[in-house]
């Protein structure tokens, strides 16, 4: 039963602010104007990839108070796509108009320490960890956490940024590594898979848990992910119990991810968590009765939540990194004209090694297999500049 709530319902019609103009920003924006809603996103830049979809783009910085008051005047409420953001700016935000998630969950996940803490204190598995302020530190965590371990950076990593693998051969000398600013040291999960879980849950308490997702990396970052997961039924319901008892720990409101570990003897811990979208849940706009981003924009609109079951038996998705780009502009006509293939690009301009270009999905009956077809279209993206040889010196 649900509990009662004072959330403010904004109907159709109504306009959302985001915070950020990314990718996820730009999906959402798709989202929300398919049921009616306008979107403005507040961004850093004029021309970020949610601009060309949203309704309106305001410019500037999230220090700036008078920035804010302006941009809350146009929104009934405000939600956002990332969370490395100041959590006093969206305070103050969130006393001009409803801000979802709270900028408590903002402040807990942004900061690995907190978040840790918070979930461990619950009662909740996360991964062993130890925080991190100087070298005596990262000494007694390597004692009782053990080698390898990870050394991560509390705020602003992704994407293997700001983390660091310590092995034995390291520990003679710890002093080599650079500790300027708070970190997180956690023991190293030798695991089968990782494994996410998209859950949305309402001011009112009620919670729409998708499938969990099976990902898989390639130097750090997402390459793939495939759904269901291959798990078993009792390790999938574990999952879902898990994601429900992490947004219950923090009240969320809003949409989250909860990344976990599934260990060799199918333990599930959590790694993290993102309380918005997630790039593993992109395919849910295909494969999915209700999206990530439609989700999303139901919830913070105190909407009913969408179903967020499966319309197919499996699908798969694979991302399409700024390498693509290296021949020249990819053989788009490849993937347009493969049947079952859809084709997400992102419009962000300038290609780079390691940026998140765009992705691919299709669905079907069996999400592996699925995962190896899109990568075989991945590759036949790539443009191959012939090969240069020297002057012959006969002409």
């Amino acid at each position: 039963m649900s509990i009662q709530s004072d959330q403010r319902v904004i109907l159709p019609g109504g306009t959302i602010g985001m915070l950020g103009g990314g990718q996820l920003g730009r999906m959402f924006a798709a989202a929300a104007s398919q049921l009616g809603y306008r979107v403005v996103v507040l961004a850093d830049r004029e021309d970020c990839p949610a601009a060309a979809v949203a309704w309106k783009t305001i410019v500037g910085e999230l220090a700036d108070r008078t920035l804010l008051d302006k941009f809350a005047r146009h929104c009934d409420v405000v939600t956002m796509e990332f969370e490395n953001l100041s959590v006093d700016a969206v305070r103050y935000l969130a006393t001009l108009v409803p801000v979802y998630p709270d900028p408590e969950v903002l402040r807990i996940s942004q900061d690995r320490r907190y978040e840790k803490q918070k979930f461990f204190d619950a009662g909740l598995a996360v991964t062993p960890f130890h925080v991190v302020n100087n070298h005596d530190d990262l000494s007694n965590a390597a004692a009782e956490l053990g080698l390898p371990l990870v050394l991560k950076t509390a705020r602003d990593g992704y994407d293997g940024k700001g983390q660091w693998k310590i092995g034995p051969s390291e520990a003679s000398d710890l002093t080599q590594f650079v500790i300027d600013r708070p970190m997180i040291a956690e023991a190293w999960i030798t695991y089968q898979r990782e494994i996410s879980v998209l859950i949305a849950r309402s001011a009112a308490g009620d919670v729409a848990v998708y499938r969990p997702l099976e990902n898989q990396h390639h130097n750090h970052i997402l390459d793939v992910t495939l759904c269901p997961a291959r798990i078993s039924t009792r390790v999938e319901s574990a999952a879902i119990r898990l994601a429900i008892a992490a947004a219950d720990t923090i009240s969320l409101v809003g949409l989250m991810c909860v990344e976990m570990f599934q260990d060799e003897q199918d333990r599930l811990m959590i790694n993290e968590v993102a309380p918005r979208p997630h790039n593993s849940g992109h395919l849910t706009i295909e494969a999915c009765h209700t999206s990530q981003f439609q989700q999303q924009v139901r919830v913070v609109c105190g909407l009913p939540l969408g179903d967020p079951a499966l319309r197919v038996p499996a699908a798969a998705m694979v991302n399409l990194m700024g390498e693509l780009w290296d021949g020249g502009e990819p053989n788009w006509a490849a993937a347009l004209a493969t049947p079952g293939v859809n084709l997400h690009l992102y419009d962000k301009g300038v290609a780079a090694k390691g940026r998140k270009m765009g992705h691919l999905t299709a669905t079907g009956d069996d999400s592996e297999a699925i995962a190896h077809w899109l990568d075989g279209v991945r590759q036949s993206l790539v443009i191959h500049q012939p090969a240069t040889t020297s002057a012959s010196a006969y002409g």
